[in-house]
């Protein structure tokens, strides 16, 4: 590895970093083998570089016989089982697949976290034409099911059930629990919790996958429709009934929930992120330039079987401008906790990738946030009627967290070096549209004490030619074979910080 090198980037707060982030590739400049290093206050992050690619086939299967696809929609490594043989390193990392296959609809995919044993022989070379030092080999599927055997689906539910037996109102279809899973963390015990964007909800499973309860967040959060809780995100199965009206009136958008979901070292903290701004805080349609003022919660779970919401944060995501001069939010995917202020977290553009029709991102990105000295807004009228950032403007009572770039995952230096890249030629090796997934693991090296490597993984939205869902083969109608795609990066953490 490199030494860092002394360059740094100063910490941007608000309209400070949304300025620089409108230029996309000025806030950190990517040279490769050059360590980038950022100053986030009085911490300093070093981004040593990508280090290794790996890849799960698009038409590969899982164990019920359904196309192993969305997987890098979450996923969350088991600690006790990472460790070190000479210059490689195994262990186990389970991913979340959302839906189900549902580019033409959603459908009845009963939800489940995917088992994978992973070897990682990391890279430090200056050339890589190979896309395998990190290989990941499936080997069990949790299905997700209530306690009575019942799955959960993957279909858009426009049905409620009414709150009984300590769940609260819960979303469903034909009887079922809709899931919609986004981000996983795993407890001690073996048990985990996965956040979803139908609700938004963050639901308990035991380790077999047996749900155990729910976490409905303040009603500011829920997807309100003619003065009726309907958590639809207007994405029926093929011929199915539409909401009405499309998008909800309050609450969190279609398609916008619980992206974010991360665990305290010790335990004791869910934090959950929203992925962009609630409707009535701006976010007027998955598109709006207003959306960037989300919302961050942050849960006692001392005692699983009462979470209590301890604390609420706005964070402003980044703005920045398209190839076409277009003011667009950089909506997050995914958050990681390094400590109980500081975060990972990824923000990205939408609509560009392998197989779309402009391969080319402007923002994809690892980025840092921290909630210390942010305004904690939890219990107050924001949580009820009161929007805290009407039409995009926030309250001047509320200080937002902080927030920095860190590593640019469009970064063609490091990119090429693997074979991969983001824009043209537009094909296997450009890198798909969303990246949505990230794992922490540490280098066990003696010699740099503060060093991990931060596996990012995309959802390939099960898009695939050769495709089976549910006992029915398909093939997807952008017609390529989009495989997962996870990346490792080598980074070193501030001294003192241990956030496994």
């Amino acid at each position: 590895m490199t030494k860092p090198s002394s360059r740094r980037a100063t910490c941007f707060l608000g309209a400070s970093l949304l300025a620089i982030a409108t230029t996309a590739g000025l806030v950190l400049p990517a040279l490769a083998n050059e360590a980038q290093t950022v100053t986030f206050g009085d911490a300093t992050f070093v981004n040593k570089g990508l280090v290794a690619v790996g890849r799960v086939p698009s038409d590969a299967k899982d164990k019920l016989g359904d196309t192993l696809g969305g997987i890098g929609s979450g996923m969350v490594a088991d600690i006790g089982s990472w460790k070190r043989d000479g210059d490689g390193y195994s262990g186990t990392l389970y991913m979340l697949p959302d839906r189900g296959w549902n580019t033409e609809g959603s459908v009845d995919y009963p939800g489940r976290l995917q088992k994978f044993a992973i070897t990682l022989t990391p890279f430090t070379g200056d050339k890589a034409a190979s896309q395998d030092q990190l290989k990941l080999s499936y080997q069990d599927s949790i299905v997700l099911h209530e306690a009575d055997g019942t799955p959960t689906t993957g279909l858009d539910p426009l049905e409620v059930r009414k709150a009984a037996n300590r769940f609260p109102d819960l979303p469903v279809s034909g009887g079922h629990i809709s899931l919609d899973d986004e981000g996983v963390v795993r407890a001690a015990d073996g048990s985990f919790w996965v956040s979803d964007e139908y609700g938004p909800y963050v639901y308990h499973f035991q380790a077999d996958g047996a749900l155990i309860s729910a976490i409905q967040p303040p009603k500011a959060f829920l997807p309100m429709r003619n003065g009726e809780e309907n958590f639809s995100s207007d994405n029926p199965p093929k011929g199915g009934q539409e909401p009405k009206p499309k998008n909800p009136e309050s609450g969190r958008q279609n398609n916008q929930g619980f992206e974010g979901l991360a665990m305290s070292a010790d335990g004791k903290q869910l934090f959950v992120l929203l992925q962009s701004a609630t409707i009535q805080d701006g976010g007027a349609g998955g598109s709006s330039p207003k959306r960037f003022n989300t919302r961050f919660l942050s849960y006692d779970i001392s005692d699983a079987a009462a979470p209590k919401l301890s604390a609420e944060y706005v964070v402003q995501l980044p703005r920045f401008k398209d190839a076409k001069g277009k003011d667009l939010v950089a909506a997050q995917s995914e958050l990681h906790a390094l400590d109980d202020h500081r975060f990972l977290v990824i923000a990205r553009d939408s609509g560009h990738g392998f197989g779309l029709k402009d391969s080319t991102s402007v923002y994809r990105s690892v980025d840092l946030i921290d909630t210390g000295g942010a305004t904690n807004i939890a219990g107050t009228d924001f949580d009820a009627a009161k929007p805290v950032a009407p039409d995009g403007q926030l309250d001047a009572a509320v200080a937002p967290a902080k927030y920095a770039r860190f590593i640019d995952i469009n970064d063609n230096a490091q990119l090429n070096r693997f074979g991969l890249h983001n824009g043209e030629p537009n094909d296997t090796n450009a890198l798909y549209e969303k990246w949505e997934s990230m794992a922490l693991l540490p280098a066990l090296d003696d010699a740099a004490p503060n060093d991990y490597f931060l596996v990012v993984g995309s959802d390939n939205d099960f898009i695939t030619t050769k495709g089976s869902m549910q006992g029915k083969p398909y093939s997807d109608a952008i017609g390529k074979d989009i495989d997962t795609v996870v990346l490792v990066y080598r980074i070193t953490m501030p001294a003192g910080m241990k956030p496994l």
